[in-house]
């Protein structure tokens, strides 16, 4: 009997979909407020609602299933875009205060978690509440990943594909303290949670902002388009992946 659990398992194509999911996120996000201009507060209002719906669902469900999974990670970076950017350019706090906002956000939702279920484990999780505190840590996280992205290249200068450059040495260094260190795995997932978001973040702004300013000004309805093929394609493949084979049957029966 396999072991309850609400949430994808984290392997190499968890991380795939992760930095996809933030790349939609990013250009959806600037899609909603600027290229529509409908601007920031009405894009946290229109992406809190999508967010809430796909919670809801994902909540509702008894087991992991890769779509609604999904869903709700780009509800958490298409929201967590409108966020950071609302902080910064409507309550111009800066992104520099926006990120350390976000951060204590985040460590205090951490906390909480640690507190009352006396652990972060991210893997497998079955239980409601904690399933809450997770899809908040995570909602958090996003939000944080984009402000700072969007500090390494309004604050810091760099050009976008510079900022990608830079949190993917994150990433790498985290994956050589998982593979070669007894630090500890929890930390280490939630700072390549975090910086995946950036990258991501930063790849999207790459993709779609103007070549004066280091991109590639292939506009965010296109680059929108092309992360959700690569999206769906995934979680397809996630739902191939979950697919019983005869074997499994038999071992069931």
């Amino acid at each position: 009997m396999k072991t309850l659990n609400k949430v994808a398992e984290i392997t190499l194509l968890f991380w795939l979909m992760k930095i996809v999911a933030t790349t939609l996120g990013e250009t959806l996000g600037d899609f909603i407020a600027q290229t529509l201009g409908l601007g920031y507060a009405t894009g946290i209002l229109i992406t809190l609602i999508f967010f809430g719906l796909v919670l809801g669902i994902q909540l509702t469900r008894k087991t992991y299933i890769p779509v609604w999974y999904w869903l709700v990670i780009i509800g958490t970076t298409t929201l967590g875009t409108e966020i950071s950017d609302f902080i910064d350019r409507s309550l111009h706090l800066g992104y520099t205060w926006g990120s350390l906002l976000l951060f204590s956000g985040l460590i205090l939702t951490l906390l909480t978690w640690h507190k009352r279920f006396g652990n972060l484990e991210v893997y497998p999780i079955f239980d409601r509440n904690k399933e809450v505190h997770y899809w908040i840590a995570i909602l958090f996280s996003n939000s944080l990943g984009t402000a700072f992205g969007d500090y390494l290249s309004d604050v810091v200068g760099l050009s976008y594909l510079y900022g990608a450059f830079v949190t993917a040495g994150i990433i790498v260094l985290v994956i050589l303290l998982h593979y070669f260190t007894k630090m500890n795995q929890i930390i280490l997932f939630w700072v390549a949670f975090i910086f995946t978001r950036p990258f991501g973040a930063t790849f999207g702004d790459f993709l779609t902002k103007p070549l004066a300013k280091g991109g590639l000004n292939l506009g965010t309805l296109p680059a929108t388009l092309v992360s959700v093929v690569l999206i769906g394609l995934m979680i397809y493949i996630s739902h191939r992946h979950m697919v019983p084979t005869h074997t499994d049957e038999q071992k069931q029966l």
